[in-house]
């Protein structure tokens, strides 16, 4: 939601920061954008995967049922006819 959005966040635990701060005091200031994207990467993805699994559940439950209807269509016409 914050990448669609476009907001810039940030998160980092005590140890990145720590390595952050320290190669900061160094002059490197890369460190912690890599550290910030990482991060950022590693939150992102556990949720896209479960919107894709829930996105292909949805597709194959929704086909199944039109099958069923079908099938249930087709048997009412043949004890009809």
């Amino acid at each position: 939601m914050f990448m669609a959005l476009g907001f810039d966040s940030w998160a980092q635990c005590a140890m990145c920061r720590g390595s952050v701060e320290s190669s900061m005091g160094n002059g490197r200031n890369n460190v912690g954008v890599g550290l910030n994207t990482g991060i950022m990467y590693l939150f992102v993805m556990p949720y896209l995967l479960v919107g894709v699994i829930g996105y292909l559940w949805y597709r194959n439950s929704k086909r199944a049922r039109e099958e069923r209807q079908l099938v249930v269509s087709r048997v009412k016409q043949a004890y009809q006819g």
